[in-house]
């Protein structure tokens, strides 16, 4: 095949493509905040009413307006007592929305259509006034042949007449189809029909838009696309040019592709917690979304929120939610996301280059440099001078010296980090320099000499001996993989059997005797206090440890 017929079909499709980063560079994106409500789906602990709060005030610091606060059900909830506090303490509830449900309860395949739902209800008892009214078109329960979708349109339009009598005339009313994928793909004739009915409405009688979500997490980003873009199809075909707000869970990586696709194809918004933390895998995050579009030019978003707060929020809800921060490879706010791990441009954690967006920069921060063996001389001397100041000893000579250890190390079968302060330093010793004041006390610190990092190890230790006794009734030191795994491994590693935990166990028994020793694991979290200094208690270090 000629070469230019090649370069011709690569040109047209890069012309495509470029055009969808066109709409996302030119997109005012709508953000319908969650982060009170998603990141507590699926958590082992629940949301109090402190964090509930705190979340609140990270959300409005990012200057996002439209907030969902609550959902309710017959039982007393959390929510309820947050939202009489929120009233009581005089916030705007003009943009603050809840979940309720279309349908209280089906009896023998026809909905009740009388009763109004609990969450209605609870939203004129507390004071709220925007209601999400969440469908599902495609479930069985329903008997379609006798409530048909002409009925479920005429009860949503029955819904819609008691919230802005009940709750506000101004009420801005969202539909939420909830089982969206499972319609689009058995049912998108009555899905269709739902969308076209709303769009016929008059413009007054209209809900301020429909929202989607995509919970499975399966689909790929083009076949989510795809639905997308009928949906507004038939809005515009309409005259609507209504709000069309995407949600996308994550389960197979392709939560954000997802979400930008259906930006990409006719949606003008997300609805979204600003971290990722939700049921299953979590979800595609507002912060991550937004600074894609911020790296790719888009200033209206950065003119509608504050940007540069979303770092910090993401990381603070994070914290909020799981008592822990984020993964630091979590992109955008976790540890790591700021990083320089090359000494050249135009790659994933290389310096920026004229062509790439400073990710640091735009967040007001300086970019660690991480040390590694594919760091260049220059690297670890600029690490030198970041943590320990100027000393004539810090010289370029040494740092091709470090370098030439790290190699050594290597080939030794030595496995180290160099990152840390603690761990530079030794570099640095065992390089033939002669440490510093500063050094020595950051390594005195650091080290397991420290009486925190001895209390955190002696608390593991404890553990250890407990089934240590349970094996064999004597504590020799020594236990079987089993024994390990029921002790520090089964909340990290899903199966004993499974390839990744049997991997894990051989690494830490480093002299296959088919046992793990203490001495073999006691490396394992002297290696984890160096690596992240920051523990803070027994769950950190196991989690930090285990390869």
């Amino acid at each position: 095949m000629p070469f230019e017929d090649v370069i011709k079909d690569v040109g047209d499709s890069i012309a495509q493509e470029k055009s969808k980063r066109a709409r996302l560079q030119d997109l005012d994106l709508i953000v319908v905040d969650n982060s009170i409500r998603e990141s507590t789906v699926g958590q082992l602990r629940g949301h109090t009413l402190e964090n509930k709060w705190k979340i609140y005030n990270e959300v409005k610091k990012c200057g996002f307006k439209l907030i969902v606060v609550a959902a309710f059900s017959h039982m007393t909830r959390v929510d309820d007592t947050f939202i009489r506090e929120i009233v009581a303490k005089g916030e705007d509830v003009n943009n603050l929305f809840a979940f309720t449900e279309v349908i209280e309860e089906v009896n023998d395949g026809i909905p009740d259509t009388k009763t109004t739902p609990v969450g209605l209800s609870k939203m004129q008892e507390v004071g709220l006034i925007n209601p999400i009214i969440e469908i599902d078109l495609a479930i069985d329960s329903i008997n379609w042949d006798v409530f048909t979708v002409q009925d479920m349109c005429q009860l949503l339009v029955q819904r819609f007449n008691w919230s802005r009598k009940k709750l506000s005339p101004n009420a801005k009313i969202m539909v939420n189809l909830r089982d969206f994928p499972d319609a689009m793909v058995y049912q998108m004739e009555r899905l269709f029909t739902v969308v076209d009915f709303l769009a016929s409405l008059p413009a007054s009688e209209r809900p301020f838009g429909i929202m989607f979500e995509e919970p499975t997490g399966k689909y790929l980003p083009e076949e989510v696309g795809a639905w997308t873009a009928g949906v507004r199809k038939i809005m515009d075909s309409r005259g609507w040019s209504g709000n069309l707000l995407a949600h996308v869970h994550k389960k197979w990586a392709l939560g954000e592709m997802t979400q930008l696709e259906c930006l990409v194809n006719g949606a003008n918004g997300i609805w979204a917690s600003v971290c990722e933390e939700g049921a299953a895998l979590g979800h595609a995050c507002s912060t991550v979304t937004l600074m894609n579009l911020v790296r790719m030019g888009n200033t209206k978003v950065q003119q509608r929120y504050k940007c540069t707060m979303l770092r910090d929020a993401a990381s603070n809800v994070t914290k909020i939610t799981t008592g822990m921060p984020p993964h630091p490879k979590q992109v955008i706010y976790g540890d790591r996301a700021l990083d320089l791990a090359f000494d050249f441009g135009s790659i994933a954690g290389g310096t920026v280059g004229e062509t790439d967006f400073d990710l640091a920069e735009f967040f007001g921060e300086e970019a660690p440099i991480r040390i590694s063996t594919l760091s260049s001389a220059r690297m670890i001397h600029e690490r030198l001078l970041n943590l320990f100041g100027e000393d004539p000893q810090f010289t370029m000579e040494m740092a091709l010296t470090m370098k030439e250890t790290m190699l050594t190390d290597l080939t030794g079968n030595r496995k180290e980090e160099y990152m840390s302060a603690s761990g530079i330093a030794l570099l640095f010793d065992r390089s033939g320099g002669k440490l510093t004041a500063k050094m020595a006390d950051v390594i005195e610190k650091a080290e397991v000499k420290s009486a925190h990092a001895q209390n955190l190890i002696e608390e593991v230790r404890k553990i250890w001996n407990e089934w240590d006794i349970q094996e064999d009734k004597q504590i020799d030191g020594l236990l079987k993989f089993q024994s390990f795994y029921n002790g520090f491994m089964a909340p990290y590693f899903g199966c004993f059997k499974c390839r990744d935990t049997l991997k894990a166990l051989k690494a830490i028994d480093m002299d296959n005797d088919g046992y793990i020793d203490w001495n073999e694991f006691l490396v394992y979290l002297k290696w984890a206090m160096r690596q992240y200094p920051s523990i803070k208690d027994v769950d950190e270090l196991l989690s930090g440890c285990l390869p």
